[in-house]
């Protein structure tokens, strides 16, 4: 395994805790090289923290190790071919074949790639709602689809692309979940965000009516967030990996009773008609998506700015109070709160006697301020967290307005 030097925040660990005085932060703080290795959160041991200063304390290794080296994934670009109407398959009405194919995980071969261009990795096929996300942040950029959230960040981490673009939460369906679990998982920093208004559409075949439609296809949340549409219609519906997904099989079946929910592109990509526009329950339906990529960005004041963290706690009682005054204390807002159990040690034994068995669950909290890591009363507050914290890490500073 290499070794690499990582540059760590670190704050000496303070034994007093004053709470109230004027200048909690002004702790000696500097930056200190350490060889880098995992941490056990199984280990009573591993009561360790990390911070990593956005922008400046990026991790970098001296050499680079094999998966550092840069890849580049080969993927033709999507050409928009128009068929007439004799040359047209039973089923589509365009070349679906000519669509970029999903990445997978396992995906390792490369070509060289000279062109300038960003490219961009998202969830799902063309016409998904986290590819419109890639092009509203980065108008000109190379979308590259991936079969699902992990093969993203894979994608990211050896060099196939520069960036991914993936949802974290909706309006109406809440936390992504599993995008929190692999932000711990993985070692990419968050350089941006971008709010998207999510407008769904009922699809069908070209010459399809709505009232002919007696089966609809769409990811679950998409289902449930036109759940007044559907009941109206009183149609069946069936589960999909992901919007445009739906879209694709309704393109490829070629069956006219046979809708999807998706987006206004997909109809476009995949030929097919919007039956109506905007059947979603509420109408402020909004995505949040997140921008990762390898390196993180230097923090500054130009701008508002957010830092999302993600921490563990020691057991006592009003710890997580006391974890969340650290910004009340310096003026700072917390706009997302978010915890997730521990995998590796998901439960705490209260009582280990025989009589008794208590166990309460171990959590991983994940928290977004509106504080930029340049801000002296940001450091202030990470360096008071550690104090109750047996985990620290910051996964990115970022502007709120999107990363360009």
């Amino acid at each position: 395994m290499a070794m690499k030097v990582v540059a760590l925040w670190g704050c000496a660990k303070s034994t007093n805790l004053h709470v109230g005085v004027t200048d909690l932060g002004s702790r000696p703080c500097g930056f200190v090289p350490i060889l880098s290795r995992k941490l056990d959160f199984s280990s009573e041991k591993s009561k360790k923290w990390e911070c990593c200063f956005t922008g400046v304390l990026a991790q970098r290794a001296i050499t680079p190790t094999l998966d550092e080296r840069p890849y580049t994934f080969g993927l033709k670009p999507s050409e928009a071919t128009d068929l007439t109407q004799e040359d047209q398959p039973k089923g589509f009405h365009k070349d679906l074949s000519l669509l970029p194919k999903p990445l997978s995980a396992a995906h390792l071969l490369s070509t060289p790639n000279d062109g300038p261009q960003v490219r961009v990795a998202y969830q799902g096929l063309p016409g998904a709602y986290s590819e419109a996300a890639a092009l509203k942040v980065y108008p000109k950029c190379e979308t590259v689809p991936c079969d699902d959230f992990e093969a993203a960040f894979k994608a990211v981490e050896l060099w196939l692309v520069d960036k991914a673009v993936l949802p974290i939460e909706n309006s109406a369906g809440g936390s992504i979940h599993r995008n929190y679990d692999l932000l711990l998982r993985h070692r990419l920093h968050i350089v941006g965000e971008v709010q998207m208004q999510v407008n769904h559409c009922l699809l069908g075949l070209p010459g399809t009516r709505k009232e002919d439609v007696k089966r609809v296809l769409s990811h679950p949340q998409a289902l449930a967030q036109c759940e007044m549409t559907l009941m109206k219609l009183g149609v069946t519906r069936v589960s999909a990996e992901d919007t445009a997904g739906a879209a694709q099989i309704v393109a490829s079946d070629g069956q006219k009773d046979t809708g999807a929910i998706a987006s206004s592109r997909a109809a476009e990509i995949y030929g097919l008609d919007i039956l109506a526009e905007k059947i979603q329950d509420d109408d402020d339906n909004v995505t949040r998506f997140l921008i990762l990529a390898r390196e993180p960005i230097i923090p500054g004041t130009d701008r508002p700015y957010k830092t999302s963290i993600v921490f563990t706690l020691e057991e006592g009682p009003g710890v997580l109070f006391k974890a969340l005054a650290v910004f009340a204390l310096r003026g700072i807002n917390l706009s997302k709160i978010e915890s997730r159990p521990q995998r590796k040690r998901p439960l705490r034994v209260v009582d280990d006697s025989n009589k008794g068995c208590a166990k309460y669950f171990d959590y991983l909290f994940y928290i977004d301020f509106e504080a930029s890591m340049a801000e002296p009363r940001a450091q202030h507050a990470l360096g008071h967290l550690q104090e109750f914290a047996g985990f620290l890490r910051v996964l990115g500073c970022y502007p709120t307005d999107g990363a360009k």
